[in-house]
């Protein structure tokens, strides 16, 4: 609001529900001896380069021109209070559960998302699950990212990708063709322009540590220090609860807690508003985290409680701890310390080490599972945490290989098991990534590049393996479909006419389709996506869906909705199939926060291939078939070799739009190439472009 007026106010207010507002010492003590140290430095550098800006006006990015603003000054604090950028679960998927089971029960919410290990939703004696419509538009504004053409007071419509994850693995040295251990590991997040990863170098005494991190926070998430290379996928653990309160009906700031009735905590601050006065906003607290949404009618409240409200959670600001690992053990021990968001660590070092070491923080729940929103009444506590130290690791296994890709992989014998969260990725990526480096031929880093632009769908298999036994009955276009499918080769690329009809098939007609067949009328209005593993399952398993000729119900929905795929595809495409591609269709957009204002500064649509359940992740929403995320920055390490590793970020290293880096390495990026990550002083020098000396001012 500051920058850009009154409208904003609610977006300010809701970001500031969630800032961390506990213990200080605590925090800072929570990743590492010298991690207030370290953060301080980092931001007396901005702050540095701040003041270098007022000498020099003509080098302010022009994003400050563009708004009419001048940049803030940073504090330390404000790396570590804010959290809403980390990837935490499950509260969305809370309240889709609660309004889809109160319309039509809670096995209809398996459609939207399947539960590993499966199990029922514990509702509490007493809840009501007609949530309000606005429940958690607070919470969307709090977390999603600005986007400026939207309503500024509303969130966005379609929430967030359920896939937005990651792949990893490394192999044993026994396992390649050098001898040497090789880590790969591309993490998916949403694209934007500038890129969430920057690639950086850190040299310095007792320091060498090269990989991409964020901007906005020091040190390194995924790279290699010289001793060790490591990398991260996300662990969906359940880390957020919805806490639904009944109000004090004269006092709607008391709420019922056991027997008696608990005040909130009120907070007032003055937010800045361009060209007004600043205005009071009210942010209200349960014992259990913020309110969220008041239903005055109804009396209630309702709260969030989230891990990230705890000390030591701000997102990945715990990997300060392994940067100086000389070995896996030291690495393992540093992760004692990572608390959020929950990750599987795959590592591997130059002794010749591998592993996996899942970590997090996360509740006990006790009694009960958190799939659905519980009373706020004291009858459904936190009983402490899952600790770092609480998980299992995988170190050199049998296989000679480990890998994640935000799968169901907790072992069967781990206590925890059934009890930290049960939303897992679609297994598809990790399928086909343990089926190509299970293979006997020696794994190379070129093996590991093609690996990580797979678009390989093996998973369609299962769904066209079902079109084998189906009739056209004179039917030319369903004729020309089902021949299209039944002959392809389940390659997703952008060029495939068969990935097109495919695509635009199971999320456009296909999934709608079953899920108003499956269930009662309006009850699939809460599901906004649909789970494919939970799909490809009720196609295979349809008398768990209809009782009364359940294979030959399916049938027709099969065929039926194939034609109206192929009928839209004409439509989209042209009456030649010949000339359909999936990348027409399916284009990746690097946007701007402010590319509504200068178009210029967005990059693409570029076509591109792949989908959910393809290594090479491109989920995107059924409404427009856009890319919303996938891997930004892609690291394939030679471990003790380390001059041999390579990487790719988009669009380019720079975020200044005046840069020749800008956006120099997009189209490398969509070709799936790589660059060479120099490790070595000789190589980097050889290779150097330009150099920039910061000199400290004189006092």
């Amino acid at each position: 609001a500051e920058v850009l007026g009154p409208d904003y106010v609610e977006r300010d207010r809701a970001a500031r529900l969630f800032l961390y507002r506990g213990d200080m010492e605590r925090e800072w003590e929570a990743y590492g001896p010298d991690a207030r140290r370290i953060v301080t430095r980092f931001t007396d550098g901005i702050n540095a380069y701040l003041d270098w800006l007022g000498d020099h006006p003509e080098a302010m990015p022009p994003e400050f021109e563009m708004l009419g603003y001048a940049p803030a000054r940073w504090s330390p604090e404000d790396v570590v209070r804010i959290r809403s950028h980390g990837l935490v679960h499950n509260v969305m998927s809370e309240v889709a559960r609660a309004r889809t089971t109160y319309r039509a029960g809670w096995r209809a919410d398996l459609i939207r998302q399947r539960l590993e290990p499966a199990c029922q939703p514990h509702q509490a004696d007493g809840i009501d699950l007609d949530l309000p419509d606005d429940v958690l538009a607070v919470y969307l504004l709090a977390t999603q990212p600005l986007v400026l053409v939207e309503d500024p007071r509303k969130p966005l419509g379609q929430g967030r990708l359920r896939d937005e994850g990651s792949n990893n693995w490394a192999v044993a040295g026994r396992r390649t063709a050098t001898g040497r251990p090789i880590l790969a590991n591309d993490p998916h997040r949403a694209y934007a322009t500038p890129s969430l990863r920057y690639i950086a170098h850190l040299s310095a005494p007792g320091l060498d540590v090269i990989g991409a991190g964020e901007p906005a926070l020091p040190g390194i998430t995924a790279g290699h220090n010289g001793s060790v290379a490591f990398g991260f996928t996300i662990a969906p653990v359940d880390t957020e609860d919805l806490y639904v309160y009944e109000l004090h009906p004269d006092d709607p700031t008391r709420y019922r807690y056991r027997d008696t009735w608990e005040r909130m905590r009120i907070v007032r601050e003055l937010v800045p508003v361009k060209g007004e006065t600043p205005q009071e906003v009210e942010l209200a607290f349960t014992r259990h985290g913020p309110v969220v949404c008041v239903e005055e009618k109804r009396q209630r409240a309702f709260a969030i409680r989230t891990t990230w409200l705890e000390p030591g959670t701000a997102p990945y600001l715990a990997s300060l701890r392994y940067l100086r690992a000389r070995n896996g053990r030291e690495f393992r021990a540093a992760l004692d310390g990572w608390r959020s968001p929950g990750e599987n660590h795959v590592y591997a070092d130059t002794c010749g080490e591998i592993g996996c070491q899942t970590a997090a923080l996360v509740p006990r729940r006790v009694g009960w599972n958190g799939l659905l929103p519980v009373p706020g009444d004291g009858r459904y506590e936190w009983d402490g945490f899952y600790a770092p130290t609480d998980f299992p690791a995988r170190i050199d296994p049998v296989e000679g290989f480990v890998a994640t890709a935000n799968d169901f992989n907790l072992p069967a014998d781990f206590v925890a098991r059934r009890n930290i969260g049960y939303e897992w990725s679609d297994p598809a990526r990790i399928e086909r990534i343990v089926q190509v480096l299970s293979t006997d031929s020696p794994h190379t880093l070129a093996d590991s590049m093609r690996l990580q632009v797979d678009v390989a769908s093996p998973s369609a298999q299962e769904l066209i393996g079902l079109l084998r036994e189906l009739r056209a009955d004179g039917d030319s276009r369903l004729a020309s479909a089902i021949s299209m499918l039944t002959s392809w080769d389940t390659v997703e690329s952008a060029d495939s006419p068969a990935a097109a009809l495919y695509e635009v098939w199971v999320s456009r007609h296909l999934a709608p389709m079953f899920v108003r067949s499956a269930l009662p009328a309006g009850a699939g209005d809460t599901i906004v996506e649909v789970d494919k593993k939970a799909l490809r399952e009720a196609m295979r398993h349809s008398e768990a869906w209809w009782s009364r000729d359940p294979y030959a119900r399916r049938d027709e929905l099969l065929v039926t909705s194939l034609a109206r795929a192929y009928e839209e595809l004409e439509s989209l495409l042209g009456s030649d199939p010949a000339g359909w591609r999936w990348g027409a269709l399916h284009p990746n957009r690097q946007r701007h926060p402010l590319g509504f204002l200068d178009p210029s500064l967005d990059v693409g649509p570029l076509p591109v291939g792949g989908s959910s359940t393809t290594v090479a992740a491109a989920p995107y929403f059924a409404t427009d078939l856009v890319q919303r995320l996938g891997a930004s920055y892609r690291m394939v390490v030679d471990v003790g070799e380390w001059d041999n590793s390579v990487a790719i970020t988009t669009p380019g290293q720079s975020g200044d739009p005046r840069s020749p880096h800008y956006r120099d390495l997009v189209e490398r990026w969509q070709a799936d190439e790589y660059v060479p990550l120099l490790y070595s002083r000789t190589a980097i020098e050889r290779h150097t472009e330009r150099r920039i000396t910061l000199v400290p001012a004189e006092k």
